[in-house]
């Protein structure tokens, strides 16, 4: 399972975030028909370029709380002040992708920006 965590400034367009969702399956060297899930946090629950391209791709958007945000923030690779001062998570898009691959879960593509848009990769992996 591989989810991919969103974020964006206010009003970005379905295809402003599909800018920072292809960079990300790029970077991962992966087919966005990889992607099984979106995720973003609470903050972006209404923004309309995210759930429009939920939509578009036929894809689960998971809306996570800020508890969760809180929990999965130690996985979470880079920092971005903006986020910090709007969710108190370091990076929404990572940490709502970690938070909705589960806990044994790990970055496989960093918080990407793109067009004002920003994604991260996470992969559930196995245990044992």
């Amino acid at each position: 399972m591989i989810v991919a965590g969103l974020g964006c400034r206010k009003g970005c367009s379905a295809e402003d975030v599909m800018s920072a969702l292809d960079a990300a399956c790029a970077e991962a060297r992966i087919s966005r028909i990889s992607i099984t899930a979106l995720a973003t946090g609470e903050i972006k629950r209404e923004e309309a370029g995210i759930i429009e391209l939920a939509e578009k791709l036929g894809l689960p958007l998971h809306i996570v709380d800020d508890e969760a945000l809180l929990e999965a923030e130690p996985r979470t690779r880079t920092v971005s002040r903006h986020s910090i001062a709007k969710t108190l998570s370091s990076s929404l898009s990572e940490a709502a992708a970690l938070a909705v691959a589960g806990e044994h879960s790990e970055i496989i593509v960093a918080r990407l920006i793109s067009n004002g848009a920003t994604c991260a990769l996470a992969e559930m992996k196995e245990v044992g």
